[in-house]
């Protein structure tokens, strides 16, 4: 069963949340993907193991998105990871090991570089980091600039994937990989070699980045972006419990 939802506030915004206590050293912590939920795939199925081993487990939805209220169209990357951190602030207590799906990798990052002192390891599934510079044209960006929002066919459904300016000059005042990324803890990024939406090329700069000596990047053949088959699930869940172990 579903821990019940708790809400927090943070700057007048709700934040919906679900705790699942355990009885180990370390909670994971679960961060969606752009526009998705606590309740996907790779959430409900890290849940479901979480629960056989007793694993303490947080998830949560950003504001506008999920069981969280709000206007999809106001997040931001800064909004969205002051709301984490209120998350790890309020709901959790003792060592985090973080798991970051797509932009929840690189909400993870920004994490862990500040509270460097809870964040025990990091999974980043199908990372994104810097996805405001790499993932845009020059046409997408005049378009931006033009109307305040995008909008692009989305491979995962109906309806079209909306950026707006505020959140792409938002992951532009957040980007990473230019240079070193000060984060100590182990790291382990999966990654499919077939992923059109995040190229495997940022993995490697990623990995590259990172002053971590332990670093991890697991290449899953075949793999696509939402890495949601079993087997690229029972990859996630070997990584998520090697983390585990090395952070007792």
């Amino acid at each position: 069963m579903n821990p019940d939802l708790r809400f927090i506030e943070v700057d007048g915004r709700t934040i919906a949340a679900r705790v699942r206590e355990g009885s180990g050293s370390a909670t994971l912590l679960f961060l969606p993907g752009y526009a998705s939920d606590m309740d996907g795939a790779k959430a409900v199925s890290l849940d479901a193991w979480a629960v056989e081993r007793q694993i303490g487990l947080v998830r949560f939805d950003y504001s506008g998105t999920g069981s969280s209220p709000g206007d999809f169209a106001d997040g931001t990357l800064e909004r969205w990871l002051d709301e984490a951190l209120a998350v790890i602030d309020q709901l959790t207590a003792g060592p985090l090991v973080l798991v970051g799906s797509s932009m929840g990798g690189w909400l993870a990052l920004h994490l862990a570089l500040r509270r460097p002192d809870r964040v025990r390891g990091v999974l980043g599934i199908a990372a994104a980091p810097d996805f405001t510079e790499w993932g845009f044209t020059d046409h997408d960006r005049r378009a931006l600039q033009a109307d305040g929002r995008l909008e692009r066919p989305n491979p995962y459904g109906d309806d079209s994937q909306l950026t707006t300016l505020g959140f792409w000059q938002s992951g532009e005042c957040l980007k990473l990989l230019a240079e070193e990324i000060a984060i100590e803890c182990p790291i382990r990024l999966i990654h499919g070699d077939q992923d059109h939406d995040v190229p495997l090329e940022i993995a490697m700069r990623l990995m590259g980045q990172l002053r971590s000596a332990d670093v991890q990047l697991w290449l899953v053949k075949g793999g696509g972006h939402r890495l949601s088959a079993p087997h690229e699930i029972r990859t996630i869940l070997r990584a998520a419990a090697d983390l585990l172990e090395l952070s007792a």
